[in-house]
């Protein structure tokens, strides 16, 4: 039984798996952000060691981005995705089981290296949604992947409060295993879109961002905007338990206005239907920078670090859907791989946002942090106001 139609429940049944994977998958990364004090106290280290473990886990996300995303259009996806389940479920567990914090940083490379399944999952909902549908589609499909993140933050932070942070882990790899008979039963096959081998699949990469100049600018605005979300998570519990006293439960709260994105995503879809994605990439880009100013007073005052948090979401999320939206517009017979080339600096963004944070909270303090997400997002929002004219938005 390997077609589509002898494997897949009801359109709409596989619509709702494939959200429930974005939002399983999504949630891997996150859990991680509210308990990095937890990890520096256990493991008695300061904030820049700890922040490794989220500085490898992003780093791993992206090295999956890069060399695993491609194969979706090289072959079947539902392959694809369960073989890096069969991973990501052990690597979770050896977090849960880490002796070491260095032990705890390098499984979450490894988790970070598959959890990107659910890059693979976006274009695979893309691919099988009716054509009349596929934007609709498409927005829950992101809603969810926002939801995930949000339930990533929360969690971690509730968990480790009351059980230790061990059982977030073991908590996430219950729910994954639990996703994997369902979608062993009903992923439905899809076809190869190329018979590229591995090395050529990797090169014409390369190719495609040497040959599009809308994929280079939205890349490049989202990886710099992704320095300055990165850096935040990174850094925002030591910040918080340092100068307020938070806890890991308390600071898995502030995903709650952390999830703004959530609400501003669809009506960023509808405005880029009727405006084009320039205007909304260029307010995402000015609501980051508008974050970090107000994050400039979270030292003193518990308010500017939660209008802050509601401010980066909103501007990451705007951001995210128009430029994406620009991207996977170009080239559909490649999805995967225009997938992996923006998503590989989104992540490197927040990889090297949550490096260079972390550093600089630990030797600088919490207004080194805001410097560089500032300088991050002022050079986004002038590569897009440069870019006015130069080709027009779908």
């Amino acid at each position: 039984m390997t077609s589509t139609q002898s494997r897949s429940p009801p359109g709409r049944g596989l619509m709702v798996l494939l959200a429930v994977a974005v939002f399983a998958g999504a949630g891997t990364i996150h859990y991680q952000t509210p308990m990095l004090a937890a990890f520096a106290a256990e493991f008695d280290a300061d904030a820049a060691a700890a922040g490794w473990v989220a500085t490898l886990t992003f780093g791993g996300f992206l090295a999956g981005t890069i060399f695993f995303v491609p194969l979706g259009d090289r072959f079947d996806k539902r392959r694809v995705i369960l073989a890096q389940l069969a991973v990501l479920i052990p690597a979770l567990l050896a977090m849960a089981a880490a002796p070491s914090l260095a032990a705890l940083a390098a499984a979450g490379l490894v988790v970070g290296a598959t959890a990107c399944f659910a890059q693979i999952v976006i274009p695979l909902a893309a691919e099988v949604a009716p054509p009349e549908k596929r934007g609709r589609v498409m927005g829950a499909i992101l809603a969810c992947l926002f939801l995930g993140i949000l339930f990533g933050r929360m969690a971690g932070g509730l968990v480790a409060s009351t059980l230790g942070w061990r059982w977030t882990y073991v908590g996430a790899a219950a729910m994954l295993l639990a996703l994997v008979p369902a979608l062993a039963l009903w992923l439905p096959s899809t076809p190869s879109r190329t018979q590229l081998g591995y090395g050529r699949l990797l090169r014409s990469l390369a190719g495609y961002l040497r040959g599009n100049a809308a994929l280079r600018r939205a890349s490049t605005i989202q990886f710099l905007l992704g320095i300055s979300y990165g850096g935040f998570w990174a850094t925002v519990a030591p910040m918080l338990a340092m100068f307020h006293g938070f806890g890991p439960a308390k600071t898995g709260l502030m995903g709650i206005p952390g999830a703004a994105g959530i609400l501003i995503a669809q009506p960023a879809g509808r405005w880029l239907d009727r405006r084009g994605a320039h205007p909304i990439v260029t307010a995402g880009a000015a609501l980051v920078l508008a974050a970090f100013v107000v994050f400039g007073f979270a030292e003193l005052w518990i308010g500017a670090a939660i209008a802050g948090a509601v401010l980066l979401d909103c501007g990451i999320r705007a951001s995210l859907v128009a430029n994406q939206t620009l991207v996977t517009s170009v080239a559909p017979e490649a999805r995967s791989r225009f997938n992996t080339i923006f998503g590989a600096h989104v992540w490197g963004g927040n990889a090297a946002g949550a490096f260079l944070a972390s550093t600089a909270l630990a030797h600088s303090g919490w207004t080194a942090v805001c410097a560089i997400a500032v300088s991050a997002s002022c050079l986004a929002l002038i590569l897009q106001w440069r870019s006015r004219g130069a080709r027009p938005s779908p």
